[in-house]
């Protein structure tokens, strides 16, 4: 067996990078393909922006399993064992080296890592961020409030060891299932959000917020959004399922009124102190369902731009966008399956132009831009 970029995947100790045995250029070439044919090969495709294959992950999701003195940290194999992943190459270089700091912290605060088949244990998972400027957010997934004193006695040490690490947290996850994370967040720090400075924007990410995993391709994407709207004189726009407001702040400009949607008041939050920061008295955030916002709206805006999960916008908002008579719509999406049916129900809006983004190298997992004008 030819070896790959990484010994995990060599030793078929972790296959989450299932494309990894592919020559690069082979995986956005099969990307491509996979995404014209669903969405249309009739649009003026660009070429795809390609990604460092290692490297560039700026968030680790480490499941914590083993012991206190002994802590495993990376993800469960077929059997529920811990597999250790803490050199993943993937992750950016802050976040690998504070993986081991991490592992020793467990031992020192006495972590009880969660057993998952005993369904014992308090500490279910660590998940930490790394902005571009190197700054860390540290969150500790627990199952119960137990831990916490020991987290806070020895707090000020991990910080000694790690000064990166600006934002510290603990969530509570108390349900045995096969959930991240849960509703409550205590941040343990007198910093609240980690700046991520991406394409010219300083934006804030809370404990709760989500941001694309791929920092390079989330600035690549901003910067592609202006660049495409940028001759659509809109002098109004929405920005539905907005996370932290990068769509929305990067096409911010005087005299452009810009309103941003999202379900998370941990984004609304972070997306309004970024534009209270630069001043944007035009530029607007509010906290609620994307749809609902859509469909009950007087009048539509001049362009919407939509970033949806993996299920898409679905038809109630597809149909409304068709009949809405909003005459552009920046469609930013991962899953090409569930863009190509919400096309399908705006025939009006035609595809004029798409871009492949490798947000996800090393997997069948992309992000395509499409830009939609009504006909």
């Amino acid at each position: 067996m030819t070896a790959t970029l990484c010994h995990h995947f060599d030793a078929g100790r972790c296959r989450s990078c299932s494309w990894l045995g592919l020559p690069y250029d082979a995986q956005l070439d099969d990307k491509q393909r996979q995404v014209a044919a669903l969405v249309g090969t009739d649009l003026a495709w660009e070429a795809p922006v390609a990604s460092a294959q290692l490297g560039f992950r700026n968030k680790a999701k480490m499941v914590v399993t083993g012991t206190v003195d002994e802590p495993t940290l990376g993800i469960l194999d077929a059997a529920g064992s811990g597999v250790d992943l803490r050199d993943c190459p993937l992750h950016t270089p802050g976040i690998r080296a504070a993986l081991p700091l991490l592992a020793d912290f467990v031992r020192t605060a006495a972590l009880t890592p969660y057993d998952v088949p005993a369904r014992r244990g308090e500490l279910k998972h660590l998940l930490v961020t790394e902005s571009p400027d190197g700054g860390l957010m540290v969150r500790f997934v627990l199952r119960s409030q137990e831990p916490g004193a020991r987290i806070r006695k020895h707090l000020p040490a991990l910080q000694a060891a790690l000064p990166a690490m600006v934002v510290a947290s603990v969530n509570l996850q108390p349900e045995h299932k096969a959930v991240l994370e849960g509703e409550r967040e205590i941040v343990l720090t007198e910093q609240e959000t980690l700046l991520m400075r991406v394409a010219g924007l300083d934006l804030h990410l809370r404990p709760q917020s989500f941001f694309q995993t791929n920092t390079v391709m989330a600035a690549e994407l901003y910067e592609r959004a202006r660049a495409w709207t940028g001759d659509l004189a809109a002098a109004s726009i929405w920005d539905l399922y907005c996370g932290v407001g990068g769509f929305a702040l990067s096409l911010a400009r005087p005299g452009v009124a810009v309103t941003g949607i999202e379900v998370s008041r941990e984004a609304v939050a972070s997306a309004s102190l970024t534009a209270a920061e630069l001043g944007l008295s035009d530029v607007r955030f509010e906290a609620g369902d994307a749809t609902a916002y859509a469909v009950r709206a007087a009048a539509p805006p001049d362009l919407v731009v939509v970033n949806p999960p993996r299920r898409g916008i679905g038809p109630e908002l597809s149909g409304w966008l068709e009949s809405s008579g909003v005459e552009h719509v920046l469609y930013s999406s991962c899953n090409a399956t569930t863009l190509a049916a919400d096309l399908a129900a705006m025939p009006s809006l035609r595809p004029v132009r798409g871009q492949l983004l490798d947000m996800f190298p090393n997997t069948g997992h992309y992000e395509v831009l499409t830009l939609l004008e009504r006909r």
